[in-house]
């Protein structure tokens, strides 16, 4: 390995412009290590040492790692986190009504600076035990510590003006400023470097470069120094002028290089250098204007829990009091000791592990199988609460409303976009603003408006005119309670929970006879063997089989698969009852109609009674029960059990076994999309209605986005696992070896243009789909003028922009990408042989606040166009697909890794995306960012070597086989080196370390990476 250049590392730039050694110098800021060529740095920059300590830096810059005292007890505490639970002991208790205060008037813990027995190690900037000193100082972390700093100095130094020599125009930067964009031009913009000799005796400046001709991507840089500097006397006084000129190439995004200027003092033959750093942003100047970050990002201070300790009731919907409730619903409360274990400023593994050894049995069977699940239910349950009082309300006032006096009106911010969600027959709690008094009356949700909700409270609830409230959301329990239901009830089969291989005794694969037997009602079925092969098998089980899969990949029909089946079922079997269910109101929906032939006598679409009556379909209404207040509910057991189909999400499938339907009434129950639900959802359906003879088919895609889980903990113990998933993992449910008796997965792909569909088949399918969709729509773009490469359909624009935060939300946006995302969809609108609309057009991103801002700048042709989550898209497709990466920073990956969010190393969020185009797909992003991930590298090569590259350019090899089994460490790959220094250099001097926040630990992290985890759909 070739050595790396002293001069660099002592003086922070070197003065030759022959020099023989390395100048390829990678500091890590966070962990103040340098490292010396690309592989290293990039396999550090996704250790897990690396993840540790961004995440410890990110709560000391909050004041949250910090040693604190409890001065009522007169002692030391860990850490913020840690002084709730220490508050809650009978010591801090008896000691605070000793001092005559309260909970409320308890002053909290008081910072320390350096604890006790400590010594404060400044290179570190952390503090050392005492005992532990001497070896400390002689540890590889502090050695690091201090390489790191000598670098950064010497950095400093290269910047700073010396020897009489002045850059008396610029201090530290030169900053081309932002450059408009221009689509079919490329102005060059010039800035004038004024190089001053304020010494009394001459100077040389011998030469002049940028730091990227040091490295490899000296092809890549955007800025160029115009004079070919030689030796050149600069006499006391005189001022040397030099240009440097910014090309954007037409390129979008930011930019960044650096200017090294080498001098030479003839009086003592000795050089130095002074350096600046370049800087610009290219775009479009409206669009950075509009979408700003509207205040600094602060992060939210976490507000001392509001205590309410008694609740007036208030009056709910007609709805839910009319419905004769046979089966009891218990209140299933969680075990006192379970939150104290779960939660806390220890990370999610750590906290997981005590709750697996103190809560969890110790056997997952289907004895203890209810019992297992409950407690990762609990502490869901508890971190959705814990997330919903992000959306507490100080100062909030009630209006009387106008049309129906006896509801109050509470404006909503965020409520259209459910942050939060609020449902009919959610609780809200009013509490008068700033009152020492526990008590608050409960407010039901009767009407949901699209900004506000109409409450109704106990009559005695009397508010003066302009008064003010503290508001809470309530959670609504109730979709956790019928979890917890379903998961004790006494029918625990093994062929359901654990399949083993005597379950397979009674199954066969349907022969050639079987096949033969079919007469379908979707001739398309005929044509595709998969398909029949899967509605043969389900048909043909016999009852009390176990569960049988319809592995559907994207765009391959299952959907059509599993209503086949069922209309062979109520064919060939008149005393069959089918229970068909989906995770989603949308999902249940797009069952129903598909099933709207078989009359309103025959199918039933069961809602629940929180439902508003808008956001059905039309053609679902008919099938629907809707009650003199024009709201939905279900008919008694002795009509419902008449309709041979009923369909309804999960949650709602609790309705049937609540009111009294017997159990085995149906003899088939489908899931649909079931690996988007947790497995306790899932069972539902299936525990509180199957019998000895039911027979269960689950749909779905494992490669696919899983179910939606907000806390860390609960994930590390499983729950972010479908039952569909878990199943899978089973042999018996390999998809050759089962195929045609427990599994069929399905291949003909309808949906994409080949080109889109082969990276995703590839890596996901074991090549195993077709592309079979219609030319008509796949090809119908490959004429567009905004392709990079005529007949591929695929764009990777790279960019580099810049990772934001405004006000209090912690969530990501990136202007430069939003910008682009607006340029693309004006740019196939404006194309009108392409006769596209909004409805044929979808936008991407994972992080709520880009979706915001992307919504916000569309041109008014495009403000139809459905912008939303990876979730939001999952079973959906549009002829076009844009998707915003957002990621222009590796300090941020490690978060997204902890919280699920993102792409990089997401693969099944990489999936979803990418499959939902029909005929074009543009992906927006920074390579550099994205190829950290060998899956996005491999995908990025793909789009490379097809011709579908714009933008950033790549500085690796598209043609090297990327490695899967780690992260991206391709050694011929070299980044920018200095310029990335000076970058993060820089971006510590300007930073600004804010300690007032007091929000603890962990548990604000998981509050920040829950921004952006949309809310369950609670019927």
């Amino acid at each position: 390995m070739t050595e790396t250049c002293e001069d660099l590392l002592n003086e922070g730039v070197c003065h030759r412009s022959d020099c023989p050694f390395s100048h390829e110098v990678l500091p890590c800021k966070t962990c103040k290590i340098v490292f010396y060529n690309a592989s290293a740095y990039e396999t550090h920059m996704r250790s897990n040492l690396h993840d540790r300590r961004v995440n410890k830096e990110a709560k000391r810059n909050a004041g949250l790692s910090q040693i604190v005292k409890c001065t009522v007890c007169d002692v030391e505490i860990s850490g913020p986190g840690y002084y709730a639970p220490h508050s809650k002991g009978r010591q801090h208790v008896r000691k605070l009504a000793a001092a005559g205060l309260t909970s409320e008037t308890d002053p909290g813990p008081e910072e320390v600076d350096v604890p006790k027995n400590c010594v404060r190690c400044d290179v570190c900037f952390t503090n050392v035990a005492k005992f532990i000193w001497e070896r400390h100082l002689k540890g590889q972390r502090h050695h690091a510590a201090s390489k790191f700093n000598a670098l950064k100095g010497a950095l400093d130094e290269s910047e700073r003006n010396k020897n009489g020599v002045v850059i008396d125009n610029y201090d530290g930067a030169i900053d081309f400023g932002f450059v408009e964009y221009e689509n079919r031009v490329s102005p060059i913009r010039t800035s004038s470097v004024k190089v001053k000799n304020t010494n009394t005796t001459s100077v040389y400046i011998v030469g002049g470069r940028l730091t990227s001709e040091t490295t490899s991507r000296a092809a890549f840089s955007h800025f160029k120094l115009v004079h070919h500097l030689t030796r050149t006397l600069i006499r006391p006084g005189y001022v040397l002028t030099l240009d440097v000129t910014f090309d954007s190439k037409r390129e979008r995004g930011s930019f960044e290089d650096r200017l090294e200027l080498i001098f030479e003092d003839p009086v003592v033959g000795r050089r130095f250098s002074i350096t600046r750093l370049l800087e610009a942003t290219v775009g479009i100047n409206a669009d950075y204007e509009a979408l700003k970050a509207s205040a600094p990002y602060v992060r939210p201070k976490q507000r001392r829990e509001t205590q309410i300790s008694e609740v007036t009731p208030g009056i709910p919907p007609d709805a839910i009091a009319e419905i004769e409730w046979k089966v009891k619903l218990d209140l299933h409360k969680a075990p006192r000791r379970l939150y104290d274990v779960a939660f806390g400023p220890d990370s999610p593994s750590q906290l997981a592990s005590r709750v697996r050894t103190t809560f969890l049995p110790t056997k997952f069977i289907n004895t203890t199988y209810g019992r297992h699940f409950s407690v990762l239910l609990w502490i869901e349950e508890e971190r959705a609460r814990r997330d919903l009082q992000m959306y507490d309300v100080e100062g909030a006032t009630l209006m009387k409303d106008a049309k129906h006096p006896k509801y109050f009106e509470l404006q909503v911010d965020g409520l259209a976009e459910k942050r939060p969600s609020v449902i009919v027959t959610d609780r809200i709690l009013v509490k008068e603003h700033n009152s020492p008094d526990h008590r608050a009356f409960e407010g039901h949700v009767h009407i949901v408006k699209e900004k506000s909700v109409l409450l109704q409270f106990h009559s005695r609830f009397q508010p003066i005119r302009g008064q003010k409230f503290f508001i809470r959301f309530d959670l609504n329990r109730l979709v956790y309670r019928r979890m917890h239901q379903a998961l004790g009830t006494a029918f625990n089969p093994d062929r359901m929970l654990f399949p083993h291989p005597d379950d397979l005794r009674n199954l066969r694969q349907p022969d050639a006879q079987d096949l033969a037997r079919i007469r379908t009602f979707n001739r398309m079925i005929e044509r595709n063997p998969p398909q029949l092969l899967a509605v043969t098998a389900i048909v043909s089980r016999p009852p009390g089989s176990m569960p049988f899969i319809v592995f559907g990949p994207p765009g391959t029909g299952k959907t059509v698969t599993v209503i086949e089946a069922m209309r062979q079922i109520l064919h060939s079997d008149p005393n069959a009852h089918i229970l068909a269910c989906a995770p989603s109101n949308s999902a249940a929906d797009l069952i129903a109609e598909r099933l709207a032939d078989l009359g309103k006598n025959q199918l039933f679409r069961m809602n629940a009674p929180s439902r508003s009556k808008r956001t059905v379909p039309k053609s679902v209404l008919p099938f629907s029960n809707l009650n003199s207040s024009d709201m939905f509910c279900c008919p008694p057991p002795d009509v419902l059990t008449k309709f041979r189909v009923v369909v309804s999400t999960c949650m709602s499938a609790s309705i049937p076994y609540g009111i009294g339907v017997k159990r085995g009434h149906f003899t088939h129950i489908f899931i649909d999309e079931a690996g988007q639900a947790t497995e306790p959802e899932v069972m539902i359906p299936i525990k509180d209605n199957a019998d000895s003879s039911t027979n269960v088919t689950l749909s779905g895609d494992s490669k696919q986005l899983g179910p939606i889980v907000r806390s860390p903990v609960a994930r590390d113990l499983g729950l972010g696992v479908s039952y569909l998933d878990r199943l899978m993992q089973n042999p018996l449910y390999d998809e050759r070896e089962g195929r045609g008796t427990t599994i069929v997965k399905l291949t003909k792909n309808w949906r994409s243009h080949h080109a889109i569909l082969k990276f995703p088949n590839d890596e996901f399918y074991k090549s195993d789909l077709e592309a079979c969709g219609d030319p008509a729509v796949t090809e119908s773009l490959l004429r567009w003028d905004g392709l990079a490469s005529a007949g591929f359909p695929i764009i990777f624009h790279g960019v580099s922009g810049k990772d934001e935060r405004e006000a209090s939300s912690p969530s990501f946006f990136n202007i430069a990408e939003a910008s682009l995302v607006k340029t693309y969809v004006q740019d196939l609108f404006d194309d009108r042989r392409l006769r596209l609309t909004s409805e044929h057009i979808g936008i991407i991103s994972p992080y709520h606040a880009q979706v915001c801002k992307i919504r916000n700048v569309l041109p008014r042709t495009g403000k139809d166009i459905k912008v939303g989550s990876v979730e939001e898209y999952q079973g959906q497709e549009r002829r076009v697909i844009i998707i915003s990466t957002v990621r222009s920073s590796m300090d941020f990956v490690s978060f997204d890794l902890r919280h699920t969010l993102g792409f990089v190393a997401n693969p099944r969020r990489f999936n979803v995306a990418i499959t939902r185009a029909q005929a074009l797909l543009i992906v927006i992003g920074d390579p550099q960012v994205l190829s950290l991930d060998p899956l996005w590298k491999a995908f990025l090569n793909y789009v490379y070597i097809g011709g579908g590259w714009k933008g950033k350019n790549i500085d690796w090899d598209p043609y090297e086989p990327v490695d899967r089994r780690v992260p991206s460490t391709a050694s011929s790959r070299k980044t920018e080196g200095l310029t990335e220094l000076d970058a993060l250099i820089q971006r510590t001097k300007e930073e600004i370390i804010n300690v007032t926040e007091d929000m603890a630990g962990l548990a604000l992290d998981d509050v920040e990476g829950n921004v952006d985890k949309p809310w369950r759909e609670d019927d």
